[in-house]
């Protein structure tokens, strides 16, 4: 799969995805990440992608035109299928079943957006799908955009080091992660459970579902409905 983020600014999105277990996966080749820079299509001499609403009121909205333009420029490029996704506080909840979901296609485009949003017809022309991380409003979609990347690259072969590693993870069968521990087995007058160093798995298996059962139940009661 690879990733193309279109947006104001490049540097923001590829210097957070550069780090960690991203940036790993990118220097081995695992994860594709590209950044395009949607001001790099603007006609205007000032490089300037936005104006005036029509019928007035606050703010500035994205042009149409260098939109678009950052758009067919990458479409141009791709190889095999596509979708484009505009971060917006207007679309469909991102959870981890939209993660899976989203992790089975060859190219995602996703577009960021900034000031009071982009014109509405280059959004009913190029865009397949609307996307929120949540129900707030945050400067642009480059945030949005960085945590669809990260969440959906963990479910990427080669991406984590152990796969395993996100068989676990919270929200995985609409439940909350268990507990964990490590090293050393007394902090603070507090002790590990002793059921996680018995060494019977089947039997730290059963208890790690249960604490996910009761973890899940206390504090998001709606996953289990």
């Amino acid at each position: 799969m690879k990733f193309y983020i279109m947006t104001l600014f490049p540097e923001m999105v590829m210097q957070t995805l550069s780090a960690s277990i991203t940036g790993r996966a990118m220097d081995r080749g695992d994860l594709l990440v590209e950044a395009v820079n949607i001001r790099d299509y603007s006609k205007d001499k000032h490089k300037s992608v936005d104006d005036y609403p029509y019928g007035g009121g606050a703010g500035m909205v994205m042009q149409a035109q260098p939109v678009f333009d950052c758009f067919e420029s990458i479409r141009n490029r791709i190889e095999g299928s596509y979708k484009c996704i505009y971060l917006t506080p207007q679309g469909r909840l991102f959870d981890q079943k939209v993660a899976e979901e989203l992790k089975t296609e060859e190219n995602l485009i996703l577009l960021c957006g900034h000031y009071e949003g982009i014109d509405e017809r280059v959004l009913e022309e190029i865009v397949d799908d609307n996307i929120s991380i949540g129900d707030y409003i945050l400067t642009g979609g480059e945030l949005p955009a960085i945590v669809m990347v990260d969440a959906i690259a963990r479910l990427l072969p080669g991406v984590l080091h152990n796969q395993e590693s996100a068989i676990g993870e919270s929200f995985t069968d609409n439940l909350l992660e268990y507990p964990q521990y490590s090293r050393p087995a007394v902090w603070h007058d507090r002790e590990v459970p002793p059921i996680l160093l018995s060494g019977d798995h089947a039997k730290v298996d059963e208890w790690r579902y249960q604490q996910s059962l009761m973890r899940t139940r206390e504090r998001r009661p709606d996953l289990l409905q």
